[in-house]
């Protein structure tokens, strides 16, 4: 079971682990021990909320394909039960950060002081460069 919230949780039969080989350079090690993981969790055959459901798939992210399927490969790690933890957590992670929605910017103007600093720094280095010119008598 993969907690996401106090209140969204995923069972664990709805997210598919399999074992690879790992890539890169790792000596003998890597030729003969599959120890990077490959994630692969369908969002529309999820028991996940509507909210979650909808804002994955407006999401923007490469882990994402088109048949709404989230694939991460983990192989940061030498030993494959790191990996498989390593790779449900970015899945948590995704999945939270979609959940939290952003605050709406309000528009600002600079305050009257901050205006008045501005010009004064302005004023203050155009005197400094007006006083490396030649001077003509």
């Amino acid at each position: 079971m993969l907690i996401i919230s106090n209140n969204v949780r995923i069972p664990d039969n709805e997210i598919e682990i399999s074992a690879i080989r790992a890539q890169g350079a790792g000596g003998q090690n890597v030729n003969k021990v599959s120890s990077a993981v490959h994630l692969r969790f369908d969002i529309s055959a999820s028991s996940l909320p509507d909210f979650y459901k909808q804002r994955l798939t407006q999401c923007q992210d490469q882990r994402i394909n088109k048949d709404n399927i989230i694939v991460i490969k983990a192989q940061k790690y030498r030993s494959q039960d790191k990996n498989r933890a390593d790779a449900l957590d970015r899945l948590a992670s995704l999945i939270r950060s979609v959940g939290v929605v952003a605050k709406k910017r309000r528009a600002t103007k600079p305050s009257r002081g901050a205006k008045m600093k501005r010009l004064d720094r302005k004023n203050k280095h155009g005197r400094k460069k007006e006083l490396r010119k030649k001077v003509f008598e």
